[in-house]
């Protein structure tokens, strides 16, 4: 074909870029300064975006640096931790047994896993496949995450076996909660059906068939690779990389590490329902109406005005995604996070659009308003400022914060002494499902030491009463917690309760489902 120059020299640029403009509402220049824009209030170090629209990739890109540390620019092929968006493979996998014959979704999980149990023998009977997908178990809220978040020296089946020990905290069916665990013994399924672990599934079954060749299914390969980004986190206030989560045994719920060229691929995919070339399918439509289909109803809260855009109609969980309408839409979507990493992946099904944004530093509301100014931009609303409004809700929530942890520091008995010696503290304390805690005088001051957590070490300072905060020595955890300590009548401690000392502490340091008992 005879091109002149100036029309060859801007094909380049646009092939060079990663970009389609003829296929984006918002031109490259807009995109990119808006990314920059967001990534300059939040202090995001690295962003990696992918659009997908009518069954092509139109970006992938990378924008910002892998590390702060080297300097090291992003690109498209650069490998970020997608976190939960692992979920949708790990349902899609279980999808495609379904469809082989193998399970069904209805199925019990003890048909396949005789000896899963739950807390109550009623949900261990009752439980299904579709179940663990779900977030509907009556487990509570992260709950059993302690058990591999931080990284712990359980193994995945050690896990799946301690769930008989989870309390629950509502009713079966009756309530949404998510929880990671439940994905972790739907990994065990898929093992005992295929005879491949998870991991081995979802690399040669799903990863390979589509050509994610640049991705991984290992939360450990995320420190490796010449093009794999840092994560990064504030710290004591300052915005810094921090050690990577190198631990295998959750896989299934959050292992997945991928870059913007591989996740535009699973885009495609999932908007052409399972199809991977003309007459081959990963699944069929039939499974990605199950895994578009709302299963368990989530609350809907009133947004604030500045993002009233975002009021949901209907909203609810599927099968590893989130189902809502987005501007009277449909929208599939789900977001990710891990230490140092947070992403979302959005799709309109009726307008063939997909967005996937991964960042290596942790906030939300970065992902947010690349996502939504993007979509904006495909379905001509120009309504709402998002950089703006996502500032203000982060300004607010840091707000909230504040006043929450002002109100426990006023609160404090500051004159107030604890009941025992500070060698009547100490003692070996254990929870049914979680295990070993240990609480040792070094130096004249308390310790405390989670026997299976190598990093949840730290000092207990005293609060009031009989209640200390534990300051972890890690500081990267940035999850200090309340320790309790409960006196019986004889005089001796009976019982220890703990609680993150902050509302914005991850919700996987699930200190309060944990029921401490000394150990006689």
């Amino acid at each position: 074909m005879n091109l002149d120059i100036k029309k060859t020299t801007c094909a380049l640029i646009v092939l060079l870029c990663g970009i389609n403009v003829s296929n984006a509402q918002h031109s490259q220049t807009e995109i990119d300064a808006f990314v920059q824009s967001v990534m300059t209030q939040f202090k995001v170090p690295g962003i990696s975006l992918a659009i997908v629209k009518d069954g092509a990739a139109v970006v992938t890109q990378g924008y910002g640096v892998k590390s702060l540390s080297t300097g090291e620019k992003t690109d498209g092929h650069t490998l970020f931790g997608i976190a939960s968006n692992t979920k949708a493979f790990t349902a899609s996998a279980l999808g495609m047994l379904v469809e082989e014959g193998k399970l069904g979704w209805d199925d019990p999980v003890i048909d396949y896993l005789p000896s899963f149990r739950m807390s109550d023998p009623y949900v261990t009977s009752e439980l299904t496949i579709r179940d663990l997908l779900v977030h509907r178990s009556g487990l509570g809220l992260g709950a059993g995450d302690l058990m591999w978040w931080p990284p712990s020296d359980y193994d995945r089946k050690e896990i799946v076996r301690r769930l008989r020990y989870l309390p629950l905290e509502t009713s079966f069916r009756s309530a949404y909660a998510y929880d990671n665990v439940l994905y972790s013994v739907a990994g065990e399924v898929i093992e005992s059906i295929s005879g491949k672990t998870w991991e081995e599934f979802v690399q040669t079954r799903i990863l390979d068939r589509i050509g994610m060749s640049e991705s991984n299914v290992l939360h450990s390969a995320a420190a490796h690779g010449s093009n794999s980004a840092a994560p990064h986190a504030a710290v004591q206030g300052t915005v810094r990389q921090i050690s990577p989560f190198a631990s295998d045994n959750t896989n299934p719920a959050g292992g997945i590490n991928a870059n913007a060229v591989d996740i535009a691929k699973w885009l495609v995919v999932q908007l052409d329902s399972g199809r991977v070339a003309q007459n081959e399918f990963l699944f069929t439509p039939k499974t990605t109406q199950e895994l578009w289909s709302i299963v368990t109803p989530k609350p809907i809260s009133e947004p604030p005005a500045y993002l009233k855009a975002t009021r949901t109609n209907f909203y609810g969980y599927g099968l590893g995604f989130n189902v809502q309408d987005y501007r009277a839409h449909k929208m599939i979507t789900h977001t990710g996070g891990l230490p140092g990493f947070v992403s979302r992946i959005a799709m309109i099904p009726d307008l063939k659009l997909g967005v996937a944004v991964f960042t290596n530093q942790e906030s939300g509301y970065a992902f947010n308003a690349i996502v939504n100014f993007i979509l904006d931009g495909y379905l001509n609303a120009s309504d709402t400022d998002w950089l703006k409004a996502y500032t203000r809700a982060s300004e607010e929530q840091a707000a909230e914060a504040a006043l929450i942890e002002a109100a426990a520091a006023g609160a404090r008995k500051t004159d107030s002494k604890p009941s025992l010696s500070i060698n009547e503290y100490a003692g070996t304390y254990r929870d049914p499902w979680y295990g070993d805690v240990l609480v040792h005088v070094q130096n004249g001051e308390l310790r405390m030491e989670f026997s299976h957590t190598a990093s949840l070490v730290g000092n207990l300072e005293h609060w009031q009463y009989d209640t200390f905060v534990v300051r972890w020595d890690d500081r990267e955890l940035r999850a200090d917690a309340y320790v309790s300590f409960s006196i019986g009548p004889d005089g001796k401690i009976s019982r220890v309760l703990m609680a993150a000392a902050s509302p914005l502490v991850d919700f996987s340091y699930d200190f309060e489902d944990l029921d401490l008992k000394p150990v006689r």
